[in-house]
């Protein structure tokens, strides 16, 4: 899908099992325009392990394959190593999607970017059942994790 006269959309995440909090997730950022673009950044896998202290199921590479398959989703891109403002910069969203949970990189971040010349709307979207959608749950469910 061209993106020249959509809104377009930022989301950030791990994404490691796929689930339906994730589509929900997708669908609420797409739900806040008219015409979204929805872009998606896939955490990296040393970031997941330095905020998360865990390693992800899957590797970047495979999440990221994963998410540019879904439906919902216009573009998957892997996140910055380090600098996550100059990342963001790159993709020029109008509007950036937050998880209910989202605690990382996000204080004053509508700022840190104004001040970079980029205007952009930070949002923060609703949880969708967490207590049964939510990765680490699964991974439990699953015997992935302890």
């Amino acid at each position: 899908m061209d993106s020249s006269n959509s809104k377009r959309i930022l989301v950030f995440g791990t994404f490691d099992l796929l689930h339906e909090g994730h589509s929900n997730f997708f669908q609420q950022a797409r739900d806040l325009a008219e015409n979204p673009y929805l872009i998606v950044s896939i955490a990296r896998d040393v970031n997941v392990e330095r905020i998360k202290n865990q390693t992800p199921h899957l590797s970047e590479i495979q999440r990221l394959e994963n998410v540019r398959n879904h439906e919902l989703v216009d573009q998957a891109e892997l996140g910055a190593l380090d600098d996550y403002i100059s990342h963001i910069l790159e993709l020029r969203p109008e509007i950036i999607a937050l998880g209910y949970d989202q605690e990382h990189y996000t204080e004053g971040l509508e700022q840190k970017l104004l001040d970079q010349g980029l205007k952009v709307e930070v949002v923060r979207l609703q949880a969708y059942k967490p207590e049964q959608y939510k990765s680490s749950i699964i991974k439990k469910l699953m015997g992935l994790v302890k």
